[in-house]
């Protein structure tokens, strides 16, 4: 069976779409509130979603995302309460979902359990932000054996060999770091971004996915252009943060990807 990431991308690159990606993190501010987040990114127009497992030292994410991380660590979100979540969620959704994290809860979790666990619950794909794809070996042996991918990030300071490693051994699409430090909303990016996403694909055939401070409906049509998808993250939690109440929370948080995806198939 195809992998439903594969099915995705395919499906939207026929239709002459592009993928939005937005990211979450699972337990802020509970894990009943991030289901019904889920519910209404793929409402509102999300492709394929990206679920973060909290962790108390996400040395790729900035503040935002660190908060967020913090709130769901105080609520008990644990990586079993999370399956679970994606389990009932799998229900009634076939929207795929990459479960996003840090080596340390994975491995601590064991490798095997997580990509035989994790396939069990409905998930299609790992990342895992602090694993180079050198190291990645034992990950990749428990997640190839499931059908999960294991997808690897670029940045500007890749080069041709990493470019070229990251082709071979990731799955999926590659995700594309925007801008180098952390995550984070930006006010504008470097006009080679264009450039340097066209330099990766003389030497990959996944689809590139950029992310990495995506903040506005603009930014995401402009990377939309010249990317297979945009991944947004930072931003759809500022609008959280912003919002009084759980329910107002999801309601804004689906209109903001709906004017995402709007923008990226060209609307307004």
């Amino acid at each position: 069976m195809m992998n439903r990431i594969d099915q995705k991308f395919s499906t939207l690159r026929h239709c002459g779409e592009k993928v939005l990606i937005p990211f979450v993190t699972a337990g802020d501010p509970d894990l009943t509130t991030t289901l019904e987040i889920l519910r209404i990114l793929e409402q509102s127009g999300a492709d394929l979603i990206e679920l973060g497992v909290p962790f108390s030292d996400p040395m790729a994410d900035g503040p935002t995302i660190q908060r967020s991380s913090e709130r769901a660590l105080k609520h008990g979100t644990s990586l079993p309460r999370i399956l679970e979540m994606v389990h009932e969620f799998r229900r009634d959704s076939e929207t795929p979902l990459i479960l996003f994290g840090y080596y340390n809860p994975f491995l601590c979790y064991g490798l095997r359990r997580l990509a035989e666990e994790g396939r069990a619950s409905g998930l299609d794909g790992v990342l895992c932000v602090d694993l180079p794809p050198e190291e990645s070996g034992e990950l990749k042996r428990w997640t190839s054996a499931e059908g999960l991918h294991n997808i690897f990030l670029l940045s500007p300071t890749s080069d041709v060999g990493r470019i070229r490693l990251v082709a071979r051994e990731g799955g999926g699409f590659i995700y594309y770091v925007s801008v180098t430090g952390v995550t984070g909303a930006r006010r504008r990016f470097e006009a080679r971004l264009r450039a340097q996403v066209a330099h990766v694909r003389r030497y990959a055939s996944l689809p590139i996915g950029v992310g990495f401070g995506i903040s506005t409906p603009q930014q995401a049509a402009w990377i939309s252009s010249f990317s297979d998808a945009v991944v947004v993250g930072s931003a759809l939690i500022d609008v959280m943060e912003r919002a009084d109440g759980k329910r107002e929370k999801v309601k804004r948080i689906g209109r903001f990807v709906a004017s995402l995806k709007r923008a990226m198939n060209g609307g307004s």
